[in-house]
């Protein structure tokens, strides 16, 4: 919903007139103020920010949803005095992660996917894994894709050779049998 009201000389119209908007996306409400020669570039650059934050929003919300869940089931552990069951109850909790993360369609969990179907046997640049994901219908941003491996080489599940800007993605460890 858009509520535009123009102030200024209220005369000949000049193009510097001053505009001023009410935009309501979603849970947002804004008010810009600018010139009328800049509205559509202000709309848009303003638009794009709250889209951004609104997927952040959601994705932090699962995650602290998932928190909170693995919290309360660990307080259940402890007040039933199983203090011992803690380090079993976290071995297991593992796997069903890694199953939901492999699942989905977040650019980490198809990167996961991929480690998992041993495609990263050999040596792939970020174009042929870009390349991939896209051949499987996930058009992500090369720099998310860029991400994602830096997360996995950080997380020793796979290596990079060459030189920045030229790197080869190889996995440094095979996925378990029991993470198959």
């Amino acid at each position: 919903m858009v509520y535009v009201s123009m102030s200024g000389p209220q005369q000949a119209a000049s193009p510097q007139e001053e505009v001023k908007i009410k935009l309501k996306h979603r849970d947002w409400e804004v008010e810009i103020t600018c010139v009328e020669s800049k509205v559509k570039q202000t709309v848009e650059n303003v638009l794009s920010g709250i889209d951004n934050s609104t997927t952040l929003d959601t994705t932090l919300d699962t995650k602290i949803s998932e928190l909170k869940k693995d919290i309360e089931y660990l307080k259940l552990q402890i007040s039933s005095g199983d203090i011992n069951q803690i380090s079993v109850l976290k071995n297991s909790m593992e796997p069903e992660r890694k199953a939901l993360q492999r699942g989905g369609t977040t650019c980490r969990g198809l990167l996961e996917t991929l480690w998992y179907e041993r495609y990263f046997e050999t040596e792939k640049p970020l174009r042929e894994v870009h390349e991939e994901l896209s051949r499987r219908g996930y058009n992500y941003d090369r720099t998310a894709v860029s991400h994602s491996l830096t997360d996995m080489v950080r997380e020793s599940i796979l290596t990079r050779v060459g030189t920045m800007r030229n790197y080869q993605y190889i996995q440094k460890r095979p996925p378990s049998e029991s993470q198959l």
